[in-house]
């Protein structure tokens, strides 16, 4: 009994002495992260999976890694060779970050357009309405759908806030039928609709936190984000893979 209390204590210090270390590391590393104005807010800070790095994880999925002296910041892919093939442990920890992100979006604050029948996958689009290539994608939304995706639109004005797709966007999001304005906008037709609060600047906001650049953007069920038009069955078959 004697022998089992000691390791428990050897335990017990030597997990409070890793705490202490890992307290003093996040302290070290904040400070020399606030002399580099990131500008972007810091959601944690970590033991990553190499021995003496640390990972920095940034509001809209990003990662950065660090020396637990703080005196070095690195951006960059870290990988893991697993059975002699290497796993991007920096990609993947993204990935998850992005869609917990996204995924978090309350489906009331989207533009829904469901599966038929049984929902197999879920993509999430950044659009403009003003867009060509949304356009075109949206055209092969039906066939989304009979495919079992459920498609689900985010406002992302791609000339920034007040420019015409920004007023468009807001039109369909302050409408009482946001699916039937947001088809008449996608087919050429000017809808008016009430001014109101709506989520599209905070949208914007959190496609450019997560890299969005440009529109369609799409994002998958587990993160993972696919610049650009893509066709019909190439969105499904990356979207079923993706679950």
């Amino acid at each position: 009994m004697r022998v089992t209390r000691i390791l428990v204590a050897a335990a017990l210090a030597l997990a409070s002495t890793f705490a202490m270390a890992d307290d003093a590391a996040e302290q070290a590393i904040r400070k020399t992260l606030a002399t580099l104005q990131l500008d972007v807010p810091v959601e944690s800070i970590a033991s990553s999976e190499l021995n003496g790095l640390y990972e920095v994880k940034l509001k809209g999925g990003r990662v950065l890694y660090a020396s637990p002296d703080g005196q070095f910041v690195m951006q960059g892919y870290l990988f893991q060779i697993k059975d002699g093939k290497p796993v991007n442990l920096t990609e993947k920890v993204e990935r998850q970050s992005v869609a917990q992100t996204i995924n978090g979006v309350p489906a009331a604050q989207m533009v829904i357009f469901p599966a038929v029948g049984e929902t197999k996958s879920h993509i999430t689009v950044f659009t403009d309405t003003t867009c060509p290539y949304c356009q075109k994608l949206h055209g092969e939304v039906a066939e989304l759908n009979r495919m079992g995706i459920e498609v689900r639109y985010l406002a992302f004005p791609r000339q920034g806030l007040d420019s015409p797709g920004d007023k468009e966007l807001q039109a369909v999001w302050c409408s009482k039928d946001r699916r039937k304005t947001f088809e008449s906008m996608m087919s050429g037709k000017d809808v008016a609709a009430a001014k109101c609060d709506n989520p599209v600047n905070s949208q914007f906001e959190l496609g450019q936190s997560i890299g969005v650049s440009g529109t369609p953007a799409i994002v998958l069920q587990d993160g993972q984000m696919i610049p650009g038009y893509q066709p019909a069955p190439q969105i499904a078959k990356l979207a079923l893979a993706a679950q």
